[in-house]
């Protein structure tokens, strides 16, 4: 008796045309899925409906501004690896040091702007170099272009151009055959 009514009361239905004790699982219908208010969802079936897949595409008219965010990000972030690299620091100290840079622009050699923008190639894996940023010191302002290339694997670089473009234009190399600050000693 108290096996009939566990039976019933969980939901395994018993058809009389069966033998004793077979039984079939429950029928349960769908339950469709909570609508937007519709109240708290008391209890998870496993078998309720899937809600409706939702086919709006409004994604498609932010993804334009989305595309230019991470472009903008990833060219802060390169330019970023650029200046904080050991050959800036070691061409803006080089130019801090020369004595003709110092006649151009004065003291207090720096980058022109808070945040400096390199522009060019620096690919040490490969031996290629050729950079310039904007530069100020307390006299004036230029453009400074540093180029380096290494030939092979197994040498050093040797350094092709080292020059201050000033804002009038004009192009004073920086690099002297007897002078060269860059050159490796052996």
């Amino acid at each position: 008796m108290t096996f009939q009514f566990t039976q019933r009361r969980i939901g395994i239905t018993r058809f009389p045309f069966f033998r004793r004790g077979r039984t079939l699982p429950p029928r349960r219908n769908l339950i469709p899925a909570p609508r937007a208010n519709s109240g708290p969802l008391m209890e998870r079936r496993a078998d309720r409906e899937l809600p409706s897949v939702n086919t709006d595409r409004r994604w498609l008219r932010t993804f334009p501004l989305f595309a230019v965010a991470v472009g903008a990000a990833m060219l802060g972030i390169f330019n970023y690896q650029k200046s904080s690299s050991s050959v800036v620091s070691s061409t803006l100290y080089a130019l801090r040091t020369s004595p003709r840079a110092r006649e151009i622009l004065g003291d207090e050699i720096y980058f022109a702007q808070k945040i400096p923008w390199i522009s060019g190639e620096m690919n040490q894996l490969h031996g290629r170099i050729n950079i310039s940023f904007w530069v100020k010191g307390t006299k004036s302002q230029g453009r400074m272009r540093f180029r380096s290339i290494r030939p092979d694997r197994m040498s050093y670089f040797r350094t092709e151009e080292w020059s201050l473009e000033t804002e009038d234009g004009t192009v004073v190399q920086l690099l002297d055959s007897d002078s060269d600050p860059f050159r490796q000693s052996d």
